[in-house]
């Protein structure tokens, strides 16, 4: 096991990831389903067309899970505790998900997408976290390598399984097996995690500020950036199933083997390019997986078979798998501890407000015309890798060799109880000195 520890796929980075697994097959169902059940309910006081409502329904979910991010990653860090966070949210998303059950209105589902966004926002940044206390420099981009490898192999089977309950069994089943599969995921959590020992004291915690303009330095700015691009690009082709169903003449499983592809390719590349990253540095990747995503959305508006728009899907997986875990550990890497949780929650409010923007983008710009959203978020995506290329600090060096040889990972079983040996390039110093955290409060 030493191999997976050296990768950062310690005992407490493996339950995790396997926790995620099952949140995100349960997630991910709705992928495909949701549009579908859009068009089935009355939505009277929205006459707007289906793209654009399922379009809002969508960025809703990225919306309120983005809004509530900075609230979140302020109480983790206040009260220094991070699994009764990830449980809660947990539960607020299963029960949410049993909600659309019961929903007669398209309003009724705004609300229950809304209480899906706060349960995620729940759990990400605590998650993210306890990855970055159980990691170091040396290892970092490998351990949330194998997290999100973990969510995107949930993320492949959960829109497979969406069509195929909803082609034979009708909406329920589907709603039904996604609330079980979060649950078993709490389960997961529940049993294998236990809370970390407190690495800061009451008077610390006490003088902990909401918000503080000097934990924003650039690579926590600049990985929110690069996982907004990221998210808007792969989540914009959700809200328009309908209309390249009837393009490509396939149907709801067709779509979602196209939808998964991505995902797959991702999943196949994310711990390697994660694992590299530790060592030629986070940027290269970032920016090379910014700058391979473009093309590949914008051709997606010109295809005419499934055959071509999966194989632009995998595409943007690999993309995407060169920035996800390297934008990641590049925040981890430049997190104070003690504010990690408001650090961290800037990154996945970025991840967040992609996944509104995506599939809003696609749902009002599709009104005019289908291949205009495509071109629009691939702008996007270079404007990114421009922004990080230019203003964007590297947070590794080539010492990390060094440093993943001596690195001991934490004991299993324990999440925080034990200071991960970091080694601190000269980089990430610079920018730690210039973000210092202050005290003050607002």
């Amino acid at each position: 096991m030493e191999w997976m520890e050296r990768i950062g796929a310690n005992r407490v980075v493996l339950a995790l990831s396997t926790a995620r697994l099952g949140d995100a097959v349960g997630n991910s169902i709705l992928f495909v389903v949701i549009p579908l059940y859009v068009a089935k309910l009355p939505a009277p006081w929205l006459p707007f067309p289906e793209t654009v409502r399922a379009g809002i329904l969508i960025s809703l979910f990225g919306l309120a899970n983005a809004a509530s991010q900075p609230a979140v990653g302020f109480l983790t860090d206040r009260i220094d505790r991070y699994k009764p966070f990830i449980l809660s949210g947990l539960l607020v998303m299963a029960a949410s998900t049993l909600g659309y059950i019961f929903a007669g209105r398209f309003v009724d589902l705004l609300v229950l997408r809304a209480i899906q966004g706060v349960g995620l926002a729940l759990t990400l940044p605590a998650s993210l976290a306890l990855l970055t206390a159980n990691s170091n420099q040396g290892n970092r981009g490998g351990a949330m390598g194998v997290y999100a490898t973990s969510r995107m192999i949930g993320f492949t089977a959960g829109p497979m399984l969406g069509g195929i309950l909803y082609d034979h069994l009708g909406f329920d089943s589907a709603f039904f097996a996604a609330a079980a599969l979060i649950l078993v995921a709490m389960a997961l959590i529940q049993v294998w995690i236990h809370d970390q020992t407190p690495h800061t004291t009451a008077k610390q915690r006490g003088r902990v500020a909401f918000f503080d303009r000097r934990l924003l330095n650039g690579a926590v700015l600049g990985s929110a950036l690069a996982v907004f691009a990221m998210a808007s690009a792969f989540s914009m082709v959700t809200p328009l199933e309908k209309q390249s169903n009837q393009r490509l003449d396939e149907g709801a499983f067709a779509f979602g083997i196209a939808f998964s592809v991505m995902v797959v390719s991702r999943m196949l590349f994310q711990v390697p390019l994660g694992r590299w990253s530790d060592h030629i540095g986070r940027k290269p990747l970032i920016i090379g997986g910014l700058i391979l995503m473009a093309p590949a959305t914008i051709l997606m508006g010109e295809v005419h078979t499934t055959l071509q728009l999966i194989g632009l899907r995998i595409v943007q997986g690999i993309g995407s798998a060169g920035v996800a875990a390297p934008a990641f550990a590049l925040a981890g890497d430049a997190a104070h501890d003690g504010s990690t949780g408001r650090q961290l929650s800037m990154t996945t409010m970025g991840f967040g407000l992609g996944i509104a923007s995506g599939p809003l983008i696609a749902g009002v710009l599709a009104i005019p015309s289908f291949k205009l959203p495509f071109i629009a978020v691939g702008l996007i995506l270079l404007a990114s890798a421009w922004i990080i290329h230019r203003h964007v600090p590297e947070t590794v060096n080539e010492n990390n060799d060094q440093a993943d040889s001596g690195h001991a990972a934490t004991e299993a079983g324990t999440t925080g109880a034990a200071e991960p040996a970091t080694t601190e390039s000269p980089q990430r110093a610079a920018v730690h000195r210039q973000s210092e955290p202050s005290d003050r409060k607002i």
